[in-house]
């Protein structure tokens, strides 16, 4: 036990900064083969298989999900899962990504016959380039020595930390290779905030039967029967379209409750006379976060989508904020 806290916090950051010093050691030995990689991955018709043992069986799943979450398709073999029936989740459209340290793990070896009898390309990610698996592969990614961290330099710790990086760092060239975009990422992350951030009006918007629409000279009464009747049930509002198919207003449960206060003759008059004219709209491409800073600025439950002649193509419901997870 340290006798000072203060030497307990000197040694984490001698820990961090021989970690870092891995990373950029591996940063500076990128080159040729790292292109090499990137040309197999990208012909790739299948997924890449990522597979390794131990420590870097772990950094394997990890790079798996990288990949997978930044447009490559992927999955996980966990080395010796495969001699008891996993192989036969690969095909010959893949690339196998092996993961060893050492490049002498028994199971990684052992495997690579096999793999080249289904006929998958093999990219070895090894510090020796020289070792078995290195010779074996079509490309070796060598992170060359690494100073492991820790007083008994032992435990996997610059090793994995240097593998994980060069994984990411291949994902992502990987991904720009691709042309990935936000929009792909977000469908990829729905269940995240930054999903929700990216989600674009068109895909929560009510549309087609599910949008309420009447014409102005329509009475109210028509209006509010066309809001709670099939299609427009649990809607907040009703678009009103000219007969050119033009949006010119919108009747909303506050309208509703603002001339109730009058009585109830106005439900028999045509609902241009009590809607609200030039309402805030959006369109097909907004982003949901942009339209719930504008119901939020506006007090406004209810948002026309429009295209660009002001044309009605759904409308956006606080409710349907709310089913996926935004809050206002």
């Amino acid at each position: 036990m340290s006798e000072e806290p203060s030497d307990d916090l000197e040694y984490a950051r001698e820990i961090l900064t021989i970690e870092a010093r891995a990373v950029e050691l591996v940063r500076d030995r990128l080159g040729p083969s790292f292109l090499a990689a990137l040309d197999l991955l990208g012909s790739c018709r299948g997924q890449v298989v990522v597979t390794g043992v131990g420590k870097s069986g772990l950094i394997g799943q990890k790079i798996s999900a990288t990949l997978a979450s930044t447009g490559t398709p992927s999955f996980y073999l966990h080395s010796s899962e495969a001699f008891h029936g996993d192989l036969g989740r690969v095909r010959e459209h893949d690339v196998v990504l092996a993961l060893s340290h050492s490049g002498e793990t028994e199971d990684l070896v052992r495997l690579v016959p096999l793999l080249r009898r289904i006929g998958v390309p093999l990219i070895a990610v090894t510090s020796d380039p020289e070792s078995r698996l290195g010779r074996e592969a079509d490309v070796v990614l060598a992170t060359g020595s690494v100073d492991e961290a820790g007083a008994l330099k032992m435990a996997p710790t610059s090793s994995t930390t240097a593998t994980l990086a060069l994984g990411d760092a291949l994902a992502l060239a990987a991904s720009r290779r691709r042309r990935f975009t936000l929009e792909e990422y977000a469908l990829f992350h729905r269940g995240g905030a930054l999903g929700r951030q990216l989600l674009r009006v068109r895909e929560i918007m009510r549309s087609g039967d599910r949008l309420p629409a009447v014409s102005p000279s329509d009475t109210v009464r028509a209006a509010l029967a066309r809001i709670s009747g099939p299609g427009g049930r649990n809607a907040g509002a009703a678009l009103v379209v000219d007969a050119a198919g033009i949006l010119v207003g919108i009747f909303t449960d506050g309208d509703l409750r603002r001339h109730l206060e009058s009585g109830t003759a106005f439900l028999d008059r045509p609902v241009e006379e009590v809607m609200t004219r030039r309402p805030k709209a959006v369109g097909l491409t907004t982003l949901v976060a942009e339209a719930q800073k504008l119901m939020k600025t506006h007090r406004i439950d209810e948002v026309p989508v429009v295209d660009d002649a002001g044309r009605p193509l759904g409308v956006l419901d606080i409710q349907d904020l709310l089913e996926v997870g935004f809050a206002l």
